[in-house]
């Protein structure tokens, strides 16, 4: 394995890492924000509000968007695999 099939591992690798947490990190990313905004605009100073509406918010991502991440994480496995196969690894 060349230094520049190393490279495009670690290539490909982050890239997958990003279409994987990305959405998710962006929900919880909007979801803090309008909370924020709507604590600072009410003037409700309690730390725990934002606890609930994240979760609620992150979890609804992860199911509308679980099949993306599995065949994302599904389609990076069968190249890794495949190239481990054509260098001859076992």
């Amino acid at each position: 394995m060349s230094g520049t099939d190393v490279a495009g591992l670690i290539h490909d690798c982050m890239i997958v890492t990003m279409k994987l947490s990305f959405p998710v990190l962006g929900v919880a990313l909007v979801v803090g924000l309008l909370v924020s905004f709507i604590q600072a605009v009410t003037q409700i100073n309690e730390s725990t509000l934002a606890f609930l509406p994240k979760l609620v918010a992150i979890g609804l991502a992860l199911v509308l968007l679980g099949p993306f991440m599995a065949s994302t994480l599904s389609a990076f496995s069968h190249r890794t695999f495949d190239r481990i196969v054509a260098i001859g690894g076992s």
